[in-house]
């Protein structure tokens, strides 16, 4: 009974490391992270490639109110995974800090210089008591002096950059895809495609147009660009990823 005590004082106390050098809040962040539907990042030649599993629960739900995909700048956007809400709270930080950038700077922020902004504010929330941190992981894409870049942010409030990431449910399968179809000279259209291709490989190895959310960060006009509907479909067409719709409900 001890045991379990002092195992309830670390789980709850943020500020706290357990013996062994855990923090469980931030543990458990991350598996908030894994509960989300899962978000794919991608570094191309041609620029940057976001894209997400939206997962309508209902038909009865408005797909264009699932947001997974957020402009942060003209030059870069975030991609999410995790508690929403938390998301919409760094994403708004994010937007803030490029802004006053741009006012004090008078040039477009770094996508390295954002990422670490975002991580840092994330990082105070685990040294902090009375708060907890944010169940969120970001994919945070955009191009930096003609070169695209791309990084995670984890709870914890550490920045990672890659070539190709995955986070959220079923990220282990989606990184282990990536990691053998990645292509170093792919351009964007196919990044695209392997964008789309690792969500249908957990998803029954076909997708719908408005269960996918797909934007670019296109390295020639360094601007961000979220796809609609139709694009999505000509993309999943063209990929042979498109799924049928369910008729049941019409007969």
């Amino acid at each position: 009974m001890q045991g379990q005590a002092q195992q309830q004082a670390y789980d709850r106390g943020i500020t706290i490391f357990s013996p062994d050098g855990r923090l469980y809040q931030v543990e458990y962040a991350r598996e908030a992270v894994k509960r989300g539907t899962a978000s794919i990042g991608i570094r191309t030649n041609g620029g940057v490639v976001l894209a997400v599993d939206k997962r309508i629960p209902s038909p009865l739900l408005e797909d264009s109110s699932v947001e997974k995909i957020h402009k942060a700048d003209d030059h870069i956007g975030i991609a999410s995974a995790g508690h929403v809400a938390d998301a919409r709270q760094l994403i708004d930080f994010a937007r803030r800090q490029a802004q006053v950038n741009q006012l004090r700077y008078g040039e477009p922020i770094g996508v390295e210089t954002l990422t670490k902004d975002v991580t840092d504010h994330i990082q105070q929330y685990t040294q902090v008591g009375g708060a907890r941190p944010f169940g969120v992981a970001l994919i945070v894409g955009g191009i930096e002096n003609g070169e695209p870049r791309l990084f995670e942010t984890d709870p914890s409030g550490t920045p990672y950059e890659w070539k190709a990431l995955a986070v959220g449910a079923d990220r282990s399968e989606l990184q282990s895809y990536l990691e053998e179809n990645y292509d170093e000279e792919a351009d964007l259209d196919g990044g695209i495609a392997l964008a789309l291709d690792a969500l249908a490989s957990v998803n029954e190895g076909s997708l719908l147009p408005n269960e996918v959310g797909l934007a670019t960060v296109d390295v020639e006009t360094e601007q961000f660009e979220q796809f609609d509907y139709d694009r999505i479909e000509e993309h999943l067409v063209e990929n042979d990823l498109l799924a049928e719709e369910d008729e049941d409900a019409d007969e």
